[in-house]
């Protein structure tokens, strides 16, 4: 099969490179998603994984980001996991999703919590490629607390043990895991955690590497925050840093081969 293109970005809920949210007109948020949908078109990418993807938020519009997305890219399937929930007059609905040109065979939104604003969580699906079916976990870790984070990550590898067990019999290959992990590989946090973790079921290599894989701030990147964890049935792959300030942060990209299993 052709090799596979995955892209994961942290798009801010469209308000661009600014750090703090606030009532962006409406005119605004639409051509910044418009720009991003460009960014994935151009990439050619074959799964997307956002986070702070509005499904409806007074601050982003009161518009549903991923269905304008999908609208815009042509991406055949999309899924939304909507982990943060709060409703009222100012109403704060978002949370991580995918764009995939390959059907989504099964899907689940986990929580950390029941937070009305802040909450983080992640979300797992299975993707029907012609290589087999492809289990990827999108997820979004706590920015303020490394204990937090550090809970978090045991959550969502607690969860991957269970889902190899009931499920795991069908997987081309071992999860990919991406997203915004809120922290660096380079000293005890999560991303390293999730890494010594998941390497207990299988060897798993951590993108992107070094100096390069900076991607916050998108307009002067000092710090390696987004992160995406392949298993070793993903062969050769490349990765990098997209150049881009349509957030806060800047995307990764990485492309690999799955080849068909005889």
């Amino acid at each position: 099969m052709r090799r596979v293109r995955l892209l994961t970005f942290n798009i801010a809920h469209a308000r661009g490179p600014l750090l703090h949210q606030s009532l962006r007109r409406e005119a605004r948020l639409r051509a910044n998603l418009l720009r991003i949908a460009r960014l994935i078109l151009r990439l050619d990418v074959d799964i997307v994984a956002l986070q702070e993807v509005d499904e409806d938020s007074r601050w982003s519009g009161g518009f549903n980001h991923l269905a304008f997305l999908q609208e815009h890219t042509g991406m055949p399937h999309a899924v939304h996991g909507v982990h943060n929930r709060r409703e009222g007059l100012y109403h704060l609905n978002y949370g991580n999703a995918l764009l995939s040109r390959y059907p989504v065979h099964h899907h689940e939104l986990v929580a950390f919590g029941r937070r009305t604003v802040g909450e983080k969580g992640f979300l797992f699906a299975e993707l029907e490629t012609p290589a087999g079916r492809l289990p990827v976990v999108n997820v979004h870790l706590d920015h303020r607390s490394r204990p937090a984070r550090l809970r978090q990550a045991g959550q969502l590898g607690d969860f991957l043990d269970q889902q190899r067990v009931h499920r795991g019999a069908r997987w081309r290959t071992g999860p990919l895991v991406c997203g915004d992990l809120n922290c660096s590989a380079g000293r005890p946090d999560a991303t390293a955690a999730l890494l010594d973790h998941l390497g207990l079921s299988s060897a798993y290599t951590l993108w992107p590497q070094g100096r390069a894989g900076r991607t916050f701030p998108s307009l002067w990147p000092q710090r390696a925050l987004d992160y995406v964890y392949l298993p070793e049935d993903c062969r050769q792959p490349e990765t990098m840093v997209v150049r881009s300030t349509l957030s806060d942060h800047r995307p990764v990209l990485v492309e690999f081969s799955l080849a068909r299993r005889n």
